[in-house]
């Protein structure tokens, strides 16, 4: 059994322990559950998909990287999980929501004693939010959690391997399913099963912002973000998708996927979608190509009759010159619907609920 902070937390609201910081907003889980009872709305929100990188702060970011090579347990586990011929390997979205999710939980956790962690504004919501990009080939998963420090991208990440690692790879090495790695708790790694490269900035309250990027070439790199704080606080994951993973930049797929693997996740869960539009857009002049300078010349006479001739034309005339083209509106929308299995009625919850919670 995987035991992660939302037990802890789910024991401790059971006592009453969640209830004594009323100055924090959401500790109000009803008030939570009129959020998710809205989540098939779309949110036309100004919040940017996923952090812009410049030519210009890609090259800084390699100049000031720091280099670092895998811990050796780490590495056998990447190597087993690149090399897998597993099939199910949308399970790399499931951990990757966990794990957002017990960052939020850590973050709600220490705000319960310090309101002021939150920080202000966009800081204080506590969500996930999900996008892709066709042309780049990304899908990116950001979180306003507890955020990670140099340090903890080092170690986490790569040269400290947690005790599960080697668990991991023996149970491997017995025949066991590469589904279970969550439950060793290494599922990050599970991003190689779809992705060559991974990029992951985080922003803490008492760090800088850090960028971590690896293509499980057996070494990964640190470094400031030359960008700055554009998190605020948090973590963004980005996962540069290998060939042969591109129906994870189908929205309607990953639609249902982060429905089916957010079913107990209390956080509000957004994905970044589009809807084509077909719009009434201006039609620009034709320019006219010619030869020679007498052609010119004799050109730019006729415009000049033209222009003459035009000073009676409407203004509506010339608002009529349009055309039709077909446009991409993105929008956010909350996928995550289901209340938390510990907000519910006992009566409602039924024995395969209460099974699957506890898996």
């Amino acid at each position: 059994m995987r035991l992660s902070l939302r037990v802890v937390l789910l024991a401790a609201a059971t006592a009453g322990l969640l209830l004594a910081a009323p100055q924090v907003a959401f500790a109000d889980e009803g008030a939570a559950a009129q959020d998710v009872a809205a989540a098939t709305e779309a949110i036309e929100e100004d919040v940017p998909a996923a952090g812009e990188w410049s030519e210009e702060a890609s090259a800084k970011l390699k100049l000031s990287e720091e280099k670092y090579d895998f811990q050796a347990e780490v590495s056998r586990l990447m190597d087993i999980i690149i090399n897998s011929l597993y099939t199910n390997r949308e399970i790399f979205l499931r951990e990757l929501i966990s794990n957002a999710s017990d960052a939020l939980d850590k973050i709600r956790f220490l705000a319960l004693s310090d309101a002021s962690i939150l920080g202000e504004g966009k800081e204080r919501d506590l969500e996930i939010r999900i996008s892709f990009d066709e042309e780049e080939r990304t899908v990116t998963i950001k979180d306003s959690g507890v955020g990670m420090t140099k340090e903890d991208l080092i170690q986490n990440l790569g040269t400290v391997a947690k005790s599960g690692t080697s668990q991991f790879v023996e149970a491997m090495a017995s025949g066991a399913d590469v589904g279970l790695i969550g439950q060793f708790g290494v599922g990050f790694y599970s991003v190689y099963l779809i992705a060559d490269k991974v990029r992951v900035v985080s922003k803490h309250n008492e760090d800088e912002q850090n960028v971590w990027e690896s293509t499980a070439d057996g070494t990964f790199t640190v470094a400031e973000d030359p960008r700055g704080n554009t998190l605020g606080r948090g973590t963004e994951i980005t996962l540069f998708l290998k060939e042969d993973a591109s129906e994870y930049l189908n929205q309607d797929k990953l639609e249902t996927l982060i429905s089916r693997y957010s079913e107990f996740i209390t956080f509000p869960i957004y994905l970044n979608k589009f809807k084509t539009e077909t719009v009434e857009v201006p039609v620009e002049k034709e320019e006219n190509i010619s030869t020679g300078e007498d052609a010119e010349d004799e050109e730019a006479e006729d415009r000049e009759l033209q222009m003459e001739d035009a000073d009676e034309e409407s203004e509506e005339d010339e608002e009529a010159a349009t055309k039709t083209e077909t446009i991409k509106r993105w929008f956010w929308v909350q996928v995550n619907q289901n209340s938390a299995i510990w907000t519910r009625d006992r009566s409602e919850i039924t024995g395969e609920e209460y099974k699957n919670f506890y898996k």
